[in-house]
């Protein structure tokens, strides 16, 4: 798994706005149980592609909701929810919705 980590980090070291890049590398962190290093490779992906349909600001918001930042959490939440409307996903808009209120609960 290490290597795998190794490989998306050399990656990125050469373009560290790849959005494939990014993914795998949060995927590999998630694998790893690195949830710190998921959160801060997935706020990057959506801060540099900030018109993702909504499925990565849905994974930045369990991530965070785990590791205890619910205001963070809340924010990825929302912004997935209006990324979900804007491309014509409505249902991951609703599971975005209901994470919202579970995490409110």
């Amino acid at each position: 798994m290490e290597d795998r980590i190794d490989y998306f980090e050399r990656m990125l070291a050469d373009n560290p706005d790849n959005p494939t890049g990014l993914l795998a590398l949060a995927n590999e962190y998630e694998k790893a149980g690195r949830s710190e290093d998921e959160a801060t490779v997935l706020k990057r992906y959506v801060t540099v592609h900030v018109d993702d349909e909504g499925n990565a600001y849905a994974r930045l918001g369990n991530v965070l909701a785990d590791l205890g930042r619910k205001d963070e959490a809340r924010a990825a939440y929302e912004k997935g929810i209006s990324q979900s409307e804007k491309h014509g996903h409505s249902g991951m808009a609703e599971d975005l919705r209901l994470a919202l209120i579970q995490l409110n609960e």
